[in-house]
C-alpha cells in the first residue's frame, strides 16, 4: 500500500468515527474511563494473536487497537486538549529524542544499550516522574507490573538472554502455571502474593537507591 492509501484509509476511518460519536447512542455517552477498559481489552487480544502467530487474527486485532486510538483522540479534540495529528506527531517527535543511535551520534553496542539509554532519556524528560520507578503504572496486571519494576532495577545491567527461546518460553510458562497451582492449594491468591513481593522489592530497590 502506498503512503497515499494508508493516508486515505486512515482518513476513511477518522470519518467513520465521528460519525458514530455523532449519531450512535452508545459512542456519544463514552468517555476516557467507559472506553479505556475495552481499549485494554483489545490489547489483550491483540497480545494473544501475535502469541498465537495468526496473522490474520493479528490484523483483524490491530484494526480494533487503531480504532481506539482514534476514538479516544476524538476525545481529547472534542475538549481542545489534542487531536489524532498531534498524538501522531507527539510519538514521533519522542520516538526521535530515544533513538540518539539512530537520528544522533550516540553509539550503541547491542540492544541492551539501547534500553539502558531508552530509560534514561525517558527519564530525564521534562515533567516525568522521578525515581527508579518514576511512572510504573500500579494497575498493571501483577506479572507484567513486576517484570516492570525488575526491567527498571536492572537497566544499568545487561540482562542475560537465553539461547533456545522457545524453550525458555515454555519453561517460563511451566513454573508460573505451577506457582498458580501452588497458590491455588495453599489457597493464596496469586495476584495479591505478586503484588505484594513486588512492593517488598520495590521498598528494598528504594531503599538501597537511598543509601548510595
Amino acid at each position: 500500500m502506498s503512503r497515499a492509501e494508508t493516508t486515505q484509509a486512515l482518513g476513511r476511518l477518522d470519518d467513520l468515527t465521528r460519525r458514530l460519536r455523532a449519531e450512535c447512542p452508545w459512542d456519544r455517552e463514552q468517555d476516557e474511563k467507559s472506553i479505556v477498559p475495552h481499549t485494554v481489552e483489545e490489547a489483550y487480544e491483540l497480545a494473544d494473536a501475535a502469541n498465537a502467530g495468526d496473522d490474520a487474527k493479528m490484523l483483524d486485532e490491530l484494526g480494533d487497537v487503531l480504532f481506539q486510538v482514534v476514538f479516544l483522540s476524538l476525545l481529547l479534540e472534542e475538549r481542545g486538549a489534542g487531536d489524532l495529528e498531534q498524538v501522531a506527531e507527539h510519538v514521533r517527535q519522542k520516538l526521535v529524542h530515544r533513538h540518539p543511535h539512530i537520528f544522533g551520534e550516540t553509539e550503541v553496542a547491542d540492544a541492551d544499550e539501547v534500553l539502558r539509554n531508552w530509560d534514561q532519556i525517558k527519564a530525564n524528560e521534562p515533567g516525568r516522574e522521578r525515581g527508579i520507578f518514576g511512572e510504573v503504572p500500579e494497575n498493571l496486571p501483577a506479572l507484567l507490573h513486576a517484570r516492570k519494576l525488575q526491567r527498571r532495577a536492572k537497566s544499568a545491567g545487561a540482562q542475560p538472554v537465553a539461547d533456545d527461546r522457545d524453550a525458555a518460553f515454555e519453561e517460563v510458562g511451566d513454573l508460573l502455571f505451577n506457582a498458580v497451582s501452588l497458590a491455588r492449594r495453599l489457597k493464596i491468591d496469586p495476584e495479591l502474593a505478586l503484588r505484594s513481593a513486588s512492593a517488598r522489592y520495590r521498598a528494598d530497590v528504594e531503599a538501597g537507591a537511598a543509601t548510595d
